[in-house]
C-alpha cells in the first residue's frame, strides 16, 4: 500500500468502528436476567449457542435463502430448542431484544479518535452489511451522517459484501479509483475479499492477531494507533 496514493478511506461499521459483538452479548444478558426461565442454563451457554446458530443464518440471509424476517423468527427459535428451553417464549425474546442491543452500543477502543483524526485528511465513507433501520438508527447516533460523503448499507443496496456489486458502487460514489481507496474492516470474508477484489487498498483490523487464511491484506493492524501512524 503506497499511502501517498490513499484519497478516500471506507470503514466497516459493526466491530470495526462500533462494537457489535460486545453490544449484543450485553443484549442477551439482559434477556437472560428478564426472563426467568432461560436462568436454568448459564448464560454463557446462552452466548455461545445464540452465536453459532445466528452465524448460520447469517449465512442463509447472505445466499438468500431466507429473508430478514425468517431470521429474526429463527434465531431466538432455534436457540431456545437447541437449548432445550420453552418456545413459547422465544417471540418475546425477539421482540425485546433490540431495545436492550440498542443501549450497549459503543465505539471500538481507540477508533473514535482514530476515524476523527482521520477525516482531517482524508474523505471518509461507511460500507456494512446489516438490516437499514438498525443500521440508521447507529449512523444517525454516532454522527456518520454528517461526517461521511458515502453510506451504502446492504439491504438498501439489494447485496452484501463481499459482492462485488457493492465495492464497484461504492467506488463511484467515492469518485476515486479503486487504488485511490482504503478500506478499513475487521471481516477476512466480507471486508477483506471484497475490498481486495474490488482492487482496494486493505487495512484489516485484526485484534486477536487471526491467521490471515491465505490473503494478504496491504494491512494488518491490532490497535487503531498503527492505523494512525502508517497513514501518517
Amino acid at each position: 500500500m503506497q499511502k501517498e496514493l490513499i484519497r478516500y478511506i471506507y470503514f466497516d461499521l459493526d466491530d470495526t468502528l462500533l462494537n457489535h459483538k460486545k453490544a449484543e452479548q450485553n443484549g442477551l444478558r439482559d434477556i437472560y436476567n428478564k426472563i426467568p426461565a432461560l436462568q436454568v442454563i448459564s448464560v454463557d451457554k446462552l452466548l455461545e449457542v445464540y452465536a453459532r446458530i445466528n452465524r448460520g443464518l447469517w449465512i442463509e440471509y447472505a445466499q438468500g435463502t431466507i429473508d430478514r424476517s425468517t431470521l429474526h423468527r429463527r434465531r431466538f427459535q432455534e436457540s431456545f430448542e437447541a437449548l432445550g428451553i420453552d418456545g413459547e417464549i422465544n417471540e418475546y425474546a425477539g421482540s425485546i431484544y433490540m431495545e436492550y442491543y440498542r443501549t450497549h452500543w459503543e465505539w471500538i477502543k481507540g477508533a473514535k479518535y482514530a476515524f476523527s483524526k482521520l477525516q482531517e485528511h482524508y474523505k471518509t465513507g461507511v460500507i456494512t452489511n446489516g438490516f437499514a433501520e438498525t443500521q440508521w438508527m447507529k449512523i444517525r447516533q454516532f454522527e456518520f451522517d454528517k461526517s461521511c460523503s458515502a453510506i451504502i448499507i446492504s439491504e438498501e443496496f439489494g447485496s452484501m459484501k463481499p459482492d462485488l456489486a457493492i465495492f464497484n458502487e461504492a467506488t463511484q460514489q467515492a469518485g476515486f479509483a479503486p487504488d485511490h481507496i482504503l478500506y478499513v474492516g475487521d471481516s477476512l470474508s466480507s471486508d477483506v475479499d471484497g475490498a481486495l477484489n474490488a482492487g482496494w487498498n486493505m487495512a484489516w483490523y485484526n485484534p486477536k492477531s487471526l491467521s490471515p487464511e491465505g490473503r494478504k491484506p496491504h494491512l494488518n493492524f491490532q490497535d487503531f494507533q498503527e492505523l494512525i501512524d502508517v497513514l501518517g
